[in-house]
């Protein structure tokens, strides 16, 4: 069976409202993006913890609806449910295919460095006397593809030496104390507010046959537990209020790793971090930023 997917663009105040509408009137999914992704006018936005919702100026509905329905006539009726004029609109036939091939094939492994590798579990590994970590794209974000991630990868190759205690701080999908463990860690957590996150790092760390124990930040198991390494890859908002709390973590003479810091906030995120941290210059990554420092 092949479907229609329809392309909308319209301005972002109602763009919301009819992907709800539209899925109420036999859409199979609607997804919404960026009117100008990949152009020089796309807009880059992060959602941060307490800070308003953001959105494009204007932005693509990417709408899928199978091949008997009539596309005009769903379209009319949503718009008329929420009361806007029809926008413009192009209707593309996609032919049937395997979708979970065609998704697994934009997925392959990655080269961190010489030695590490993070593989999808659908593929062999490139190298099998490297140190190969078995991490499929899910729910929770961290497949070591972002820059974010990678140089925190990177650092931990770099720098972690056997026996040392690993905090991960906003744990993700669990690669960067999955990493840690294949990489000579005595012991790693992970802790994140999404439950969902906890459960796919601890499926992770099943999958690459690592000890190491995720929870959620309101559980008061680590309260009063110190680390040898402690690394924080979230966004500049919460890291801003993370300080104190990061630092209580941290052994005196241990290190602290920031990431998810955009290059530009790197200055501000050191002057704040340097209360409780010698830190040393930041490392820069296609515009992001990952600092480290020691703990004093």
């Amino acid at each position: 069976m092949s479907y229609q997917q329809v392309h909308i663009t319209l301005s972002s105040q109602d763009a919301e409202q009819l992907s709800d509408a539209i899925m109420e009137h036999n859409a199979l999914s609607c997804a919404i993006e960026d009117a100008y992704a990949g152009t020089d006018a796309e807009q880059e936005i992060f959602g941060e913890p307490g800070e308003p919702t953001q959105s494009w100026d204007n932005s693509l509905l990417l709408v899928l609806f199978d091949e008997k329905t009539d596309v005009d006539t769903m379209i009319k009726l949503a718009c008329n449910d929420i009361g806007i004029d029809i926008p413009n609109y192009q209707i593309q036939t996609l032919p049937e295919q395997d979708w979970v091939r065609l998704t697994q094939a934009q997925f392959n492994p990655i080269q961190i460095s010489q030695r590490l590798w993070i593989v999808p579990s659908w593929h062999n590994a490139p190298d099998d006397n490297a140190i190969n970590i078995k991490l499929d794209p899910g729910l929770a974000f961290g497949t070591g593809s972002h820059p974010t991630t990678r140089l925190c990868l990177q650092w931990l190759d770099n720098n972690l030496s056997a026996g040392k205690t690993v905090l991960d701080y906003g744990c993700g999908s669990g690669i960067l104390a999955i990493a840690a463990m294949k990489l000579g860690a005595l012991s790693a957590d992970g802790v994140d507010i999404d439950p969902q996150a906890v459960e796919a790092s601890i499926i992770n760390a099943q999958e690459n046959q690592v000890n190491a124990n995720f929870i959620t930040s309101d559980n008061d198991q680590l309260a009063k537990q110190t680390y040898d390494i402690v690394l924080a890859n979230i966004l500049a908002n919460p890291l801003r209020l993370l300080g104190s709390l990061l630092a209580s973590h941290t052994k005196s003479g241990g290190n602290i790793v920031l990431s998810g810091i955009l290059a530009e906030q790197a200055d501000e995120m050191m002057a704040i971090y340097q209360e409780w941290f010698d830190m040393n210059p930041p490392i820069f990554d296609e515009g992001w930023a990952c600092l480290n420092g020691v703990k004093r």
